[in-house]
């Protein structure tokens, strides 16, 4: 029987990258499971990558809400219970990097955007948290593709010669979510980096000759 069978997870922030990852295997494991996220394009690609890797409408609700508003959150939770009757594991992934429109950086950045990091990185799961835990404008997203770049420009300061992959963090998630494997885990921060924070990015070489890899 699939780990997750008869088990029902909201996912945030499942439109992309990690979260689509996670949603793709919940699902192949058993689980019912609520996608959300705020484009729906995006959306309804994940909704079809779960259909096409062969997982039935009835295991998917799909949800396009703001999960930093109430009205988002209550929806989440609403249409979860409506559809599968309860609600097992909630996954927190929604979140972002926000940044002024004009491009400053740091301390120079306006209040609003602190606020709208906090709102969308602290206070959604919190309330998201006790929403479910009950039940059972002037800023915008950093350029992706900055990150990437970055990312791909140090692989060689990663001991494990690539850059995190989405499927690595959802696979850790499953982990956690299985209680049977993760009985004694609680409250852990767990870092999956590929061993980066393990040596300075002068040593990552020296590391990866010493490992053979």
């Amino acid at each position: 029987m699939p780990r997750f069978s008869g088990k029902t997870v909201i996912i945030t922030g499942s439109s992309n990258g990690i979260g689509r990852s996670a949603a793709l295997l919940f699902a192949q494991d058993g689980a019912n499971v609520t996608i959300t996220g705020r484009n729906a394009e995006r959306l309804e690609e994940t909704r079809q990558l779960l259909l096409k890797s062969g997982i039935p409408e009835k295991n998917i609700n799909s949800v396009v809400a703001d999960v930093t508003t109430p009205e988002g959150q209550e929806q989440l939770i609403k249409t979860t219970l409506d559809k599968f009757g309860k609600i097992d594991i909630l996954v927190n992934n929604a979140g972002a990097a926000i940044s002024d429109n004009t491009g400053v950086t740091g301390t120079d950045q306006s209040i609003e955007v602190y606020h709208k990091t906090l709102q969308l990185n602290l206070q959604a799961v919190i309330q998201m948290t006790q929403k479910a835990k009950a039940s059972f404008g002037g800023c915008q997203r950093r350029n992706r593709e900055c990150f990437y770049n970055f990312m791909a420009s140090h692989k060689e300061c990663i001991p494990a010669g690539f850059s995190g992959r989405p499927e690595d963090i959802a696979n850790i998630i499953l982990f956690l979510a299985d209680r049977n494997l993760s009985s004694y885990i609680i409250g852990q921060s767990i870092v999956a980096d590929g061993g980066s924070t393990l040596v300075m990015g002068g040593q990552a070489h020296d590391l990866k000759a010493m490992l053979g890899m």
